[in-house]
């Protein structure tokens, strides 16, 4: 089935593109994650490869998964993203990650996922059909070039648009942690729905477990999203 937005979607396309050029950035899609795994050892040392697009955990088939990173005019990584098509089976999302939330820890050592729980959230009830898990976000941490220019809201923009174009999907969710959803990160992704407590990680040597907001939005929403013009998001960027 092939996704038509209310407009166009080539302006968002070129706008898009025509941004991100300008700020000396080059996007490459694939769906090679051992390629991709590579990368993320080789270039992203302050984050670990995330176990949802381990390619040897899980069969990620070039149809059923991608991986998207951005690199400078210097050829370094400054950006990555991923996302796969989750199979449901017919249950709701708050169904399935009641026995598969231990597939979606957070990218550090130290977990125990004897203590770790999921607990479902209003939106996990609702959450069901051609649904796929968004992850894998990075900036690279220069502040001023990259974060807080807005460029990450046009990256963010870009997976979303590949997640709808390749797969048209009915609800697109990932997970944030509490820290990172309090600073309003969910809104400059995209994300119109954040739901507190969803998960809860303990880590060996912490007081205090890991908490990860639910972040999802569905197809209409996703829609709306990408028709909204790229450059007023950029002119409004914190």
């Amino acid at each position: 089935m092939t996704l038509q937005f209310p407009r166009d979607a080539a302006p968002f396309i070129a706008t898009s593109r025509d941004i991100l050029r300008a700020h000396g950035i080059e996007v490459t899609i694939g769906s090679n994650f051992e390629d991709y795994s590579a990368i993320i050892k080789a270039e992203r040392k302050v984050q670990n490869l995330g176990a949802p697009f381990d390619f040897e955990k899980f069969d990620l088939k070039e149809n059923h998964a991608f991986w998207l990173i951005g690199r400078n005019a210097e050829g370094d990584l400054i950006h990555t993203q991923a996302a796969k098509k989750v199979p449901l089976k017919g249950k709701s999302l708050a169904s399935h990650l009641l026995t598969r939330f231990r597939d979606f820890p957070p990218p550090i050592p130290g977990v125990d996922f004897d203590r770790s729980r999921f607990r479902a959230t209003p939106g996990s009830h609702k959450i069901m059909g051609n649904v796929v898990y968004h992850g894998e976000v990075w900036m690279a941490p220069e502040e001023g070039r990259y974060r807080g220019s807005g460029l990450s809201t046009v990256l963010a923009r870009t997976g979303l648009f590949e997640v709808m174009r390749r797969w048209n999907a009915d609800y697109i969710y990932g997970f944030m942690l509490r820290q990172v959803a309090f600073k309003g990160f969910a809104e400059r992704m995209g994300y119109m729905h954040n739901e507190p407590g969803a998960l809860k990680w303990h880590i060996a040597g912490r007081d205090h477990p890991l908490e990860a907001f639910l972040t999802y939005l569905s197809q209409e929403e996703a829609r709306f999203l990408l028709d909204i013009p790229v450059e007023d998001l950029m002119s409004q960027a914190a």
